[in-house]
């Protein structure tokens, strides 16, 4: 990528540790080089936006052309298509709450290129002790079933015997071990049997999808790895390879990012056809990286109903044009593959163009 744009070297990103030499900004007399920020309701032609119109049909289209070239990149013209299938449907309790949590494949057709399989994991949990469709809060993360169902009773005996029976086959001294415990099972019946029983007492809040649940909504936790990986080697893997067919990116495709936002929408079309689920009242949330993946989710896909954003830093809900914490050039040189590679043009300290800064946003001659 800097190859294609023409960069030789890149300026290096500040330490988080506040006594290294280049530590991270946090005096504000310093972290304000571009006080005066651009107008976002003026125009590119200079004219105010004074009606809802002028925004959604001038001004949006002409922040998207910019956002979408240098700093998250472009999706692509043709995208494959995504089948959803339920893999596994339990019914669990969570706390005392009653909910269906199923798991679920989103297969991307990968007919145009075979050599690249990409299958976004996705899981829903959804109360049954309310009248339903309810609302969700879609969240990246790594999916898990909240509190799978255990066997009991009679499945629970034909596992144990089942079990006895190969352990006793494989090796015929463990029949003397059973002889000797003849009450001895292998699976011991899990003390969450009676769903009924008070739990047990915990310190501080519930844990956020149990505080959702009791709300009466539900959740879905999507996994961004299983859409785009989170590393720059993977940058010809996941979706973005899939739809390059292997092939580097070009500096305006999209990044990490933006594909993470494709796969959280896909995951939304499968929630428009879930009939335990609001599709019109699903939200998105994330921290930190997820954070910004929250933002571009929500700022390109406008059926999410609300967004919930947490330390997005920069490249999420930070000003780039203030010196503050975690710096655009923390990205350009680290976690380039998040963003479009146009993104890297921001971080260059010696490059064919000159040198363009994130606070500054302008070209400076090199001569």
């Amino acid at each position: 990528m800097m190859q294609q744009l023409g960069i030789k070297k890149l300026r290096p990103g500040p330490s988080g540790n506040e006594s290294a030499p280049n530590h991270a900004n946090y005096d504000e007399t310093i972290a304000n080089p571009c006080p005066q920020l651009p107008d976002v309701l003026t125009t590119k032609a200079g004219k105010k936006v004074t009606t809802p119109d002028m925004w959604w049909k001038t001004r949006r289209p002409e922040l998207v052309e910019d956002i979408e070239r240098e700093v998250y990149g472009r999706l692509p013209k043709k995208l494959p298509k995504v089948t959803w299938t339920v893999k596994i449907t339990d019914r669990e309790f969570v706390g005392r709450i009653p909910v269906i949590a199923k798991q679920l494949i989103g297969h991307v057709d990968n007919s145009e290129y075979p050599l690249i399989d990409v299958n976004i994991n996705m899981m829903v949990v959804v109360p049954t002790n309310v009248k339903g469709p309810v609302p969700v809060l879609m969240m990246f993360g790594r999916p898990n079933f909240p509190s799978p169902a255990q066997p009991v009773g009679d499945d629970l005996e034909k596992l144990n015997a089942a079990i006895k029976e190969l352990l006793v086959k494989n090796d015929p001294s463990m029949q003397a071990i059973f002889d000797r415990y003849p009450a001895y099972n292998p699976i011991q019946r899990a003390n969450t049997a009676n769903p009924f029983a008070p739990p047990a007492p915990t310190a501080g809040d519930p844990p956020p999808t149990e505080q959702l649940l009791a709300a009466g909504c539900g959740y879905a936790t999507i996994e961004p790895a299983s859409i785009q990986a989170d590393n720059g080697a993977g940058i010809t893997k996941g979706i973005i390879g899939l739809v390059n067919k292997g092939q580097p990116r070009k500096p305006d495709d999209w990044g990490a990012l933006r594909a993470w936002a494709w796969g959280a929408a896909r995951g939304l079309d499968y929630l428009e056809t879930d009939t335990m689920v609001n599709a019109k009242k699903v939200g998105i949330e994330g921290v930190s990286r997820y954070g910004k993946a929250a933002l571009v989710t929500m700022a390109f896909e406008d059926r999410f109903a609300m967004v919930l954003i947490g330390s997005s830093g920069k490249g999420g809900t930070t000003l780039h044009r203030r010196v503050w914490g975690e710096a655009v050039e923390s990205l350009t040189g680290g976690e380039y593959y998040w963003m479009a590679g146009n993104y890297m043009k921001y971080g260059a300290s010696e490059a064919s163009f000159g040198v363009k800064t994130g606070c500054i946003c302008r070209l400076i001659s090199m001569n």
